[in-house]
């Protein structure tokens, strides 16, 4: 796997991604300024002209609604990775009296030196038999990863490590920062929609106000928006989970450790693998749940991981088994 080279197109995408979510932001102010004119054209015909600063209160008010849900939404996330991890049911782990997560602590500490990082805290989803891992916090300071008890029961040490170096890119690469903004965001860009189906709404005797027709206009703008919203987050979100495996390849100069986490999890032992994790760190797992819609999905899809670690598609690896390592380059 030629690292360095999947590292910088991954960072390239994502950040045409995160201009094209700039540009959506834009769009959706120009949007609603647009139908809020054709409605007031359509309210006041005959009319001249516009009230006075009508595009700068549309535009003001706008604004507000997005930047204020993404500053509503991102505050509600402060507390640290910590708070975070055991809202969802982790503890820390016992690397005192646990030989496994002795190895799994030893393993962290041994790869953010590696990586010139500061340790985070380790933590453990004890009720969790499937094999996955997620890094949560705002910077290295509060960042903890959380590894299930499937991971630790089914994944060999180089397993291990090639699953931590993933989650450690996250912490290194400010994904989890980023992922926390983008969300802000879109809960931004669904306040516009809601504030046009709320102006649609009959009142008790079921009859729809004159705001009923600005309000249609600024729900179809507020709909389009949060869909290309949630569209652009879900794919910088993808570009995230490319990036962090190549980091973790070049953390540990070896593809069968996080390429056999992959493998293991993509066989038929692996199946149901996100079924029961809490919805607040869905997105933020190293192997996340697959939906119809692939361009809503905020992990990729496992074969095309494997592929872009291996360089061919690779069959699954059921429990017990280990991938051979062979001497191909990795650069």
């Amino acid at each position: 796997m030629r690292f360095f080279e999947h590292q910088e197109r991954a960072r390239a995408e994502t950040r045409q991604l995160l201009l094209l979510f700039a540009v959506t932001v834009a769009a959706l102010v120009l949007a609603v300024n647009a139908a809020l004119a054709l409605t007031w054209h359509l309210l006041t015909p005959g009319g001249t002209g516009y009230p006075a600063y009508f595009f700068s209160v549309n535009t003001g008010m706008t604004l507000l609604f997005v930047l204020g849900g993404w500053w509503l939404e991102t505050s509600s996330l402060h507390g640290g990775g910590e708070k975070l991890a055991r809202r969802v049911g982790a503890r820390e782990a016992w690397p005192a009296s646990r030989l496994d997560e002795q190895k799994l602590c030893n393993i962290a500490a041994e790869l953010a030196i590696a990586a010139s990082m500061r340790v985070p805290q380790v933590m453990v989803l004890e009720r969790q038999s499937s094999i996955n891992a997620f890094a949560a916090g705002w910077d290295e300071d509060d960042a903890v990863i959380a590894v299930t008890r499937g991971a630790l029961d089914r994944l060999s040490r180089d397993e291990l490590q090639g699953l931590v170096a993933h989650e450690l890119s996250h912490i290194r690469e400010g994904d989890t920062r980023l992922n926390m903004r983008l969300a802000g965001m879109v809960f931004g860009l669904e306040l516009i929609f809601n504030l046009g189906a709320g102006m649609c709404e009959p009142d008790e005797n079921n009859r729809r106000s004159v705001l009923a027709l600005p309000g249609l206009a600024i729900l179809a703008a507020g709909f389009l928006g949060w869909l290309a919203g949630r569209a652009l987050k879900a794919a910088v979100s993808r570009q995230r989970e490319f990036l962090a495996d190549a980091r973790a390849v070049q953390f540990t100069r070896s593809r069968d450790g996080l390429g056999g986490v992959l493998r293991k999890v993509a066989s038929p032992q692996g199946a149901g693998r996100t079924a029961s994790f809490h919805p607040a760190v869905q997105h933020m797992l190293l192997v996340g749940q697959q939906g119809g819609a692939h361009w809503l999905d905020s992990h990729p899809p496992l074969a095309e991981r494997i592929r872009r670690i291996y360089g061919r598609a690779m069959p699954g690896l059921a429990d017990g088994e280990i991938a051979p390592t062979r001497p191909d380059a990795l650069y």
